[in-house]
């Protein structure tokens, strides 16, 4: 759940019992307003995002066939443990032995044709240099005409081996090619991992696989040893994310444990583009794809599971700090007695007070708290920093020790500088809530 699903389920809950307070706050006020108290305190924060999303091996390898075969021998199951190398099935090879076979016998063919046509060269030219030699010594004895015949045949005879020289290439290349295409009859496992998917059966026909054919998918591998975990985090969070944050992550299939990560991979495009909600006229929601690599994986995770992780965006030690509801905002012209926020404009600076540690509120308007002093209270304005579970942190404006108005929310937004106040009974009580209501989010 994001920090601002998190804001509004909240707002929702402690808005209902608003109508009914209207009711009999004439009298309350007479006598001040009841409240909850809190006092400005040191805490360590931890400012996080929460996303969901599911386990994939850190490296996947998905084998199809390059050949169509009947399968002869599945040497494995799926869930096995494999290692390099491993043979893990085999296909029948008897067309492939036969095409070997045949390229065989067609190259050997061609290298003995080479090997004639390289005796017959070797003879026209020994003719042609004796023939040379004579009309040398006396052009009487030989004609040139039969000189030049000579050198024709020499030309001939090598062509001829040229182009069988040529043929016996490509017998070569025909017999390499064979020999893959047998090759590929054996399956071996390209790293070590797990055997996460075996889609046939020894006696099957596996087909040729290609990237658009997922049908043709034989096994997939997946190098555990590296595991990691891929969420889908919301637009207002993304940015607040680097890569190196730490990371808790909870699986639904190990209950009752935390597991540590960092972050390294950060989508810099949305998982789906943006796309208008059809018929609403709302535009979708945008994610973005945030990778987290584990550091110490469990023995037994699959790819696949489910997954939740806290993304640690930000920590503050010894911080300053106030509940997150006692946090409001005034327009900064309130003092000339201007009407206060709308529910709307108090909702929606309560959500944008949530979306990081930066400046959460328009420049018209000024974050702050209520400070109680003899029972009245005074709107005292505030820096804020990180946001934690359930606090704020306070970067200036209020001290340690300080009597602030923590709730409920009503009367907050109600409160005016000079305003008295009381104490409710269940001052004690931590948290968000109204009357004996309390509503808790996180330790911090």
């Amino acid at each position: 759940m994001s920090r601002k699903q998190r804001v509004l389920i909240g707002l929702a809950i402690v808005m209902v019992p608003a109508v009914a307070a209207l009711g009999w706050g004439g009298m309350r006020r007479d006598r001040g307003a009841t409240v909850r108290f809190a006092v400005v305190e040191i805490r360590d924060l931890v400012e996080t995002v929460t996303a969901s999303g599911n386990i994939r091996a850190g490296r996947i390898v998905d084998m199809s066939s390059d050949v169509s075969a009947r399968v002869s021998a599945l040497l494995v199951d799926e869930g096995d443990d494999v290692t390099e190398g491993q043979v893990l099935l085999r296909l029948d090879p008897t067309q492939f032995n036969a095409t070997v076979s045949r390229t065989q016998a067609a190259l050997n063919q061609a290298r003995a044709e080479e090997r004639q046509q390289d005796v017959s060269l070797e003879r026209v030219r020994r003719d042609f240099e004796r023939l040379r030699g004579l009309f040398e010594r006396d052009s009487l004895m030989v004609k040139r005409q039969q000189l030049d015949d000579a050198i024709t045949e020499v030309d001939l005879a090598s062509r001829r081996l040229e182009s069988l020289q040529f043929g016996v290439a490509q017998a070569e290349a025909s017999l390499a090619e064979a020999n893959e295409r047998l090759s590929k009859t054996v399956f071996q496992a390209p790293i070590s991992g797990k055997i996460t998917r075996l889609t046939v059966e020894e006696g099957e026909t596996v087909i040729v696989g290609t990237m658009n054919n997922p049908g043709s998918l034989v096994l997939t591998i997946s190098e555990l040893s590296r595991v990691e975990a891929v969420l889908e985090v919301d637009e207002t969070d993304v940015a607040y994310i680097a890569v190196g944050d730490r990371t808790i992550l909870e699986l639904d299939a190990f209950p009752d444990r935390q597991f540590s990560g960092v972050v390294t991979e950060i989508g810099n495009s949305a998982i789906r583009p943006p796309a208008s909600t059809a018929g609403s006229g709302q535009t979708a929601a945008i994610d973005f794809e945030v990778v987290i690599t584990m550091d110490d994986p469990p023995n037994g995770i699959r790819p696949d599971l489910s997954a939740t992780a806290d993304i640690i965006t930000a920590v503050s030690k010894n911080a300053l700090s106030v509940p997150i509801i006692a946090l409001t905002v005034r327009a900064l012209d309130e003092e000339d007695n201007d009407p206060p926020l709308t529910d709307e404009e108090e909702d929606e600076n309560s959500l944008e007070r949530t979306r990081g540690p930066v400046s959460r509120s328009a420049d018209t308007d000024v974050e702050g708290v209520f400070v109680v002093v003899d029972g009245h209270v005074t709107f005292t304005p505030v820096e804020v920093g990180i946001t934690g579970q359930e606090n704020f942190e306070i970067l200036s404006g209020v001290n340690t020790g300080d009597s602030i108005v923590a709730g409920p929310y009503q009367e907050i937004r109600d409160l005016k500088d000079g305003d008295p106040v009381q104490a409710q009974e269940d001052e004690g009580a931590r948290g968000w809530g109204i009357g004996g209501m309390r509503i808790r989010i996180g330790s911090s």
